[in-house]
């Protein structure tokens, strides 16, 4: 601890020199000491500056191609409201729906055509209006240019009239209103390939000013349609949880994310905010036998075996994960989607080794000398990999393996990196991390594809967990949906989770932990999804600074 703070130490003198670079130039006195739009700390732990927040994200959060929706911004694995172009729709606090620009929604009986009408009284920032025009050339776009997002299921997005817009489906998509609630609205008369560098929209905020590398700087819409914002400067520095750290306590921010190993320290003047996410840590159980397939091989004679899967499903204590890895910081997993309307609770189960020893010992996985089951002549041995520059993803990964030693089976961790991770993870488990504002993050893991016959991630196949995901995209409204997707997970008999295929085991959801300045009020936040970034600020309109 000592050694971690004294390296904060030093980089907190660094900090203050990259902030100061920030700004854009020096600022002498004793009357100017906020810097790249920061708020100066006063006597009473507040900010000088009542309308502005700076905010740290980690370096990964800023979108490498630019504020563009076509291109992940207010999409991919950060799902959140893109502040600068406004959105369809929107998710509440329990992530139901509401709406933003449109107005009005239906569905047609064969679930093909959706039709929304939207404001009529929006305008993009250099004054032009809004209209249905720009939202189907929005999403034309992202279908034939998105490099992160699916648009497959859409045929062709059409303006029937200036505040009304079709879109046509190639198949049923109920859960098309969470599509848009991400998709940020661009103007067609001023969209080109540097769009996303210098983005026009009608949203919350204009980005003002944007230095790759370090920060990006938003100030609100004099001209916004909806409620008032109420944080009119809010500055965004990308750097790692240590630089955060020290701009912390450096008292050169107002909001600074974290990590569990950091969240024990005492910064004079901030409280740790932690709040409750889906971003879940677990990983895959190749559930097919091995083979070798166009050279790579597929499955794995381990974890292909049911009783293996079931019993590392119940004997993984997960709390003591929480406690021990996420320092209490984080709520246990069960399923990819644990807390969203659409989650089964009966996904859960209960810790118990010795129930999973009994699983192993009637499938006839026979404890060695050495400790490690074997069955005809098969050890229960696999290898766990992790990201290598990923401290919480190997502590799970060596936690995991600790704990399965106690039921006799032997893991060996290993780092592997994504170039050659999602490969191998066809026949070794690999630690993920996932979580997503939709229902989609069910299906694109658990779902068979056309080409290969099993699942994208890991090899996995269940008629029964595709049908109800397929009725699921084909109900005739997004509530009735939900059912369909519970059901797959576990329906009494079958599914995914409990005591059916158990294709992936889920440990827990990671807190997203943040230092707050003294007097800042964070508006309530939505259960956070994967990625430690841009979800914090999806209502900063609407922070306030105590008086």
């Amino acid at each position: 601890m000592k050694k971690r703070l004294f390296a904060l130490l030093c980089i907190v003198t660094m900090t203050a020199g990259i902030l100061a670079g920030c700004s854009g130039g020096s600022k002498e006195g004793p009357e100017n000491k906020q810097e790249a739009g920061g708020a100066e700390k006063t006597d009473e732990g507040t900010s000088a500056d009542q309308e502005s927040v700076v905010v740290t994200m980690p370096t990964t959060s800023e979108p490498e191609s630019g504020f563009d929706p076509a291109y992940g911004w207010g999409a991919g694995e950060h799902v959140h409201e893109p502040l600068i172009q406004s959105t369809l729709t929107t998710t509440t606090k329990d992530l139901k729906i509401d709406k933003d620009l449109a107005t009005d929604y239906t569905v047609s009986e064969d679930g093909l055509t959706w039709t929304v009408k939207i404001r009529d009284d929006v305008k993009f920032t250099d004054g032009e209006p809004l209209t249905a025009e720009d939202v189907a050339f929005t999403y034309n776009n992202c279908k034939e240019n998105s490099s992160v997002n699916d648009f497959t299921m859409l045929k062709e997005a059409v303006a029937v009239d200036e505040t009304t817009v079709e879109f046509h489906l190639e198949t049923p998509f109920s859960i098309w209103p969470y599509t848009m609630a991400i998709v940020g609205i661009v103007p067609e008369h001023a969209y080109d390939s540097n769009y996303g560098q210098n983005p026009i929209g009608s949203g919350r905020y204009i980005m003002k000013q944007w230095d790759k590398g370090q920060q990006v700087i938003f100030e609100a819409n004099p001209d916004y349609y909806g409620d008032e914002v109420k944080i009119k400067k809010l500055t965004v520095l990308f750097m790692d949880e240590d630089a955060a750290l020290a701009a912390a306590m450096a008292g050169q921010v107002d909001v600074a994310h974290t990590a569990a190993s950091y969240a024990d320290q005492d910064i004079s003047g901030y409280s740790l905010l932690q709040v409750a996410s889906v971003d879940n840590r677990g990983f895959n159980l190749p559930a097919v036998p091995a083979e070798e397939k166009d050279g790579l091989t597929v499955g794995n004679d381990v974890t292909s075996d049911l009783a293996i899967r079931r019993a590392i499903n119940i004997g993984i204590d997960r709390e003591e994960m929480i406690e021990n890895v996420l320092g209490g910081y984080g709520t246990a997993a069960y399923s990819v989607c644990d807390k969203l309307p659409w989650y089964n609770a009966d996904a859960e189960v209960s810790y118990d080794q010795e129930a999973a020893k009994k699983i192993l010992d009637d499938a006839g996985w026979a404890e060695g000398s050495d400790g490690i089951r074997e069955k005809d002549g098969v050890k229960a041995e696999f290898t766990l990999m992790f990201h290598p520059d990923d401290s919480v993803r190997q502590a799970l990964a060596e936690d995991t393996a600790n704990q399965l030693r106690e039921i006799g089976i032997s893991v060996k961790t290993e780092g592997a990196g994504w170039d050659v991770a999602y490969d191998r993870a066809l026949s070794e488990p690999l630690m993920w991390g996932w979580g997503a504002h939709t229902p989609m993050e069910l299906y694109n893991i658990y779902h068979t594809m056309s080409d290969t016959g099993t699942a994208e991630y890991s090899p996995y196949a269940n008629e029964t967990v595709d049908k109800y995901m397929d009725e699921a995209l084909q109900a005739g409204s997004l509530e009735e949906s939900y059912e369909l997707w519970q059901k797959a997970q576990w329906d009494g008999t079958s599914g995914i989770t409990q005591d059916g295929d158990i294709p992936w085991i889920w440990l827990c959801n990671v807190d997203h932990l943040y230092y707050v300045r003294d007097g800042l009020k964070v508006a309530e936040q939505k259960i956070h999804p994967h990625g430690h970034g841009w979800s914090i600020v999806n209502n900063v309109d609407q922070w306030e600074w105590s008086n």
